[in-house]
């Protein structure tokens, strides 16, 4: 996910509070889902969808929501109840932000939520609101390296810092999965936090060190409860400052044969590793400093200790940097002051040290005991820094004891698109690169860090597209590519379902259209439906700011519009349909709503990356000539995609290059960067709109579907159009814009002739209107505003706008909103609000009609249904709220009516 800039252009929605988005509610138990229609949602970093249904309960109440995707499911009473189906989510583009904890679980930063996500599943469970700025990093205690240490623990705790200076620490119960803030650590850091590191000294006692951009760093002591009730007791034991050149990575040990003593590495902008000691007065001591890289220091491990030649006192610390190399610091317990005979006379006790091993360094003293330290390897494979190392996790040996052994394994990650595991050779004892994984895609620009799983047997990457890469060992050091969750790393602008609501499509800031859809495969429907991204349609060169799904029958299409001054339409390839048919268990190729006859396999992206070309069933492919000068890495060689139909879900290199859709028109006509658009409910009209600050640029354009070409130029605006919907029976299109007026257009069909008129304007808030949706059974409307206020409005036979109810005022701005009706009752309707701080609630409206047909304004009843616990939303602005249509009901009219929804922020 990437961080919007704080300050406010012209067109813009209000920035988040932070940065995959992205971040929604937690993801609850597909399986329990498996027969409900679901809804999803999309904010700043992250795609949410919520699973909404009705229990039967006499009053309304507040319900604890799922989150991303959430379906809903309506009974005879009122209480509506909310559960989460699916998270989508990117990584942010910052260093140390992933951590793989003992749990099994992965934690990272998506804007400025903290998201979590099992690896075994692919699912991300949940995320974590609560910082207001960026999260830079995350740290589980006890971490996959103290595996052996957390085999009875029933809490584990992770551990968060933003770039405003603040860390959360946060407990998961392993025995019913519930998450809690527990509390907020004393904020003595006054810019972001760069690197926290800790170690479990025992099981309910932990140490973490802090480091931030302003140059101090912090040692802290964890005093964790022994029961689920218990409360943790958090103390700063020391701080210092590093200078001007601040540290970015840390990393903590107890050194062997010490009794406790502790050193801590830091590493950082002056391209040496500092060594501080922690002895019994827990203050940080200045030992010694390693010098050897040439460039900044990125990453620091200490090993546990390793047994070289049967002696146990020795660890190892390995280093990597931005000058391409990776350095292993060898530890050795050198001496100690015993006290002899019990008459406390000290004795020094040498052990000898062999040249031959490593070239002599720098002793650390700790307390009566030091160490020989010395350069053990110099690591040279990567072709670019080196961002990431890491000890494989100590092995345990039994689950009944403590033992465990460590491992000689180290993984590297690299901007080189690479991770390496790197081993000493069984005779000679040199490091050797052993395994080497990577991406293929050409687009990809490498990985920011490498994680081992606790057992050891998968190696997680995070890149700097905010995607994740997981391979496991199968056999005998056979790495293959494991699916992971994905989702936009910047934030969704626009979101909407597909006309057969199988799949969600969003886009985003991150410059990519993505296509989610639940993939039920015979092996998990007993477990439920598990959602992921099947398709990424567009890749483009300017952030996407809207899109609009091409309804009524036909092929899948959508038109989407960017920071340039052209829309584009895509239509699904071939490869595509057949992927959604494993994915659904569903024939789109036959069905009639589908062109039978799509010779399109998929499509290739233009060397400049803005339109992408279709590549045909029957179309020769011939292989272009190249010199001998002609290189293979240069702008001008980007590969064919090669169209694939997926039978299982596509993993990140597939999904960047192998999906896909073909560009069939462009647009024209706009003088300013596409903001708004949207699509009539037959699939006959789409209508655009752009940034403007005059009414000559405000105008919305009409296009026909087919043909695309210029229909109309609705005036009635001065500044930019922010929303536009149809009404469900297609006569009226509804505009709201940030001169704080709405306007309505009545939209007449005359055979192929299409003629329009303005009906009414008025200036419904006090500032911007963000938002507005249609009643989906009648003329009636809503508004959002920055005002905080939602508004209902009606239009009478005599084409006059009326007002009929104001909500309570809100508390933040008021971004998304969106009507659903309710089939089985057409009087009634559910009214989901989507606001600036990530909130969402959903509000009951019922109302009686005329006999006219009018409603009157004391009939309209609209009480809160849902507020969505804040523990569960969203972290930053929602951008977008939509319901996925109730197409079922037609089919099945006693069936109960089951209402997704879709939000974005």
């Amino acid at each position: 996910m990437v961080e919007r800039s704080l300050s406010m252009r012209e067109g813009s929605k209000p920035p988040p509070l932070l940065s995959l988005a992205l971040i929604p509610l937690p993801l609850a138990a597909v399986d329990s889902f498996s027969s409900r229609r679901r809804c999803s949602l999309s904010s700043c970093e992250a795609l949410s969808s919520l699973s909404l249904e009705k229990p039967k309960l006499k009053a309304f109440g507040t319900v604890s929501p799922c989150v991303n995707c959430e379906g809903m499911t309506m009974h005879s009473s009122s209480t509506v109840g909310v559960k989460r189906v699916f998270i989508g989510a990117g990584c942010n583009r910052i260093v140390n932000n992933v951590s793989w904890g003992a749990s099994g679980f992965v934690a990272f930063g998506a804007h400025n939520a903290v998201a979590i996500f099992c690896p075994k599943s692919a699912q991300i469970l949940t995320t974590l609101p609560g910082h207001k700025a960026v999260v830079n990093c995350t740290h589980w205690l006890p971490s996959s390296k103290f595996l052996f240490k957390a085999k009875q623990l029933e809490q584990h705790y992770l551990l968060s810092g933003d770039a405003d200076g603040a860390i959360i620490l946060w407990e998961l119960s392993l025995i019913d999965g519930k998450w809690r803030e527990v509390l907020q650590v004393p904020k003595l850091h006054k810019k972001g936090v760069t690197c926290i590191s800790g170690i479990m000294v025992s099981q309910t006692e932990a140490l973490f060190a802090s480091t931030s951009s302003d140059g101090i760093a912090c040692l802290w002591e964890l005093i964790l409860p022994l029961t689920s009730k218990g409360d943790c007791k958090l103390s700063c034991l020391d701080s210092l400052s590093v200078g001007s050149k601040c540290m970015v990575t840390l990393s903590l040990s107890e050194l062997p044969g010490t009794n406790g003593q502790i050193v801590l590495a830091m590493g950082g902008l002056d391209n040496k590793i500092h060594l501080y000691c922690v002895g019994r007065t827990r203050k940080l001591v200045h030992a010694c400093e390693l010098k050897g890289h040439t460039d900044w220091i990125r990453s620091l491990d200490f090993s546990l200790p390793i047994s070289v030649n049967g002696d146990a006192n020795n660890i190892f610390l390995v280093s990597s940097s931005q000058d391409k190399c990776i350095r292993i610091w060898k530890m050795a317990l050198r001496s100690s002051i015993t006290n002899g005979n019990g008459n406390g006379n000290g004795i020094y006790k040498k052990e000898e040290i062999s040249l031959l091993s490593y070239i002599q360094g720098p002793v650390l003293v700790a307390g009566s005991s030091s160490f020989q330290i010395s350069l053990e390897s110099l690591l040279i494979g990567h072709e670019d820094r080196v961002y990431s190392v890491q000890w494989q996790p100590p092995l345990v040996e039994s689950m009944e004891s403590d033992a465990y052994h460590q491992p000689q394994s180290i993984l590297s990650a690299s901007m080189d698109k690479t991770m390496m595991i790197w081993q000493p050779e069984k005779n000679s004892g040199v490091w050797m690169n052993v395994v080497t994984v990577g991406e293929l895609n050409h687009c990809a620009l490498g990985f920011y860090g490498g994680h081992w799983s606790p057992s050891g047997d998968s190696i997680l990457a995070h890149a700097y597209g905010g995607s994740f890469h997981l391979w496991k060992n199968v056999v005998n050091d056979n790495w293959q590519p494991q699916k992971v969750p994905s989702g936009h790393f910047a934030s969704v602008t626009d979101v909407a379902w597909a006309k057969s609501g199988d799949y969600i499509m969003s886009v985003s800031h991150d410059q990519t259209t993505r296509i989610y859809a639940p993939w039920k495969v015979e092996a998990s429907l007993q477990k439920g439906e598990f959602w992921h991204e099947i398709a990424r349609p567009q890749v483009h060169g300017h952030d996407i700011n809207c899109m609009a799904v091409v309804h009524g029958k036909g092929n899948h299409r959508f038109v989407s519009g960017a920071d340039e001054k052209v829309a584009r339409v895509f239509e699904a390839p071939l490869s595509f349909l057949k992927t959604l048919n494993n994915a659904t268990l569903q024939n789109y190729c036959s069905s009639d709503d589908v062109l039978t006859d799509v010779q399109i396999l998929g499509a290739n992206m233009s060397a400049l990356g803005l339109s992408q070309k279709p590549i045909y069933a029957h179309a020769v492919h011939e292989v272009p000539e190249r010199g001998a000068a002609d290189g293979f890495d240069t702008l001008e060689t980007i590969p064919d995609a090669v169209p694939t139909v997926f039978t299982e879900p596509p993993i990140e290199d597939q999904l960047a290059w192998n999906t896909l859709w073909p560009e069939t028109h462009k647009l024209y006509g706009h003088g300013n960067e596409l903001f708004s658009l949207c699509c009539d409910h037959r699939g006959e009209l789409v209508a655009s709109s752009c940034k403007a600050q005059s009414s000559n640029v405000a105008e919305v354009w009409l296009w026909q579907v087919g043909s695309w070409k210029s229909v109309g130029r609705l005036q009635s605006h001065s500044l930019t159009v922010t929303q536009m919907e149809f009404s469900h029976d297609n006569n009226l299109l509804l505009t709201v814009s940030r001169d704080r007026h709405f306007s309505i257009f009545a939209i007449t069909r005359t055979g192929t002739e299409i003629s329009y008129s303005l009906l009414a304007r008025k200036e419904g808030h006090k500032r911007i209107i963000w938002s507005c949706s249609w009643n989906p059974h009648g003329h009636e409307f809503a508004t959002g505003s920055r005002d905080k206020t939602v508004k209902i409005w009606a239009i009478d036979k005599e084409l006059s706008v009326r007002l009929l109810l104001t909500l309570p005022q809100f508390e933040s701005s008021v971004t998304a909103l969106s009507w659903i009706g309710l089939h089985d009752r057409r009087n009634n309707g559910l009214l989901a609000i989507g606001m600036e701080n990530g909130q969402i609630e959903l509000w009951s409206l019922s109302y009686n009609r005329a006999d006219d047909g009018s409603i009157a304004a004391p009939s309209l009843v609209a009480t809160l249904a849902v507020r969505v616990d804040p523990f569960l939303c969203h972290a930053s602005t929602v951008n977008r709220l939509a319901w996925r249509k109730n197409e079922e009901h037609r089919e099945h009219p006693k069936r109960i009516s089951r209402r997704p929804f879709v939000w974005q922020r």
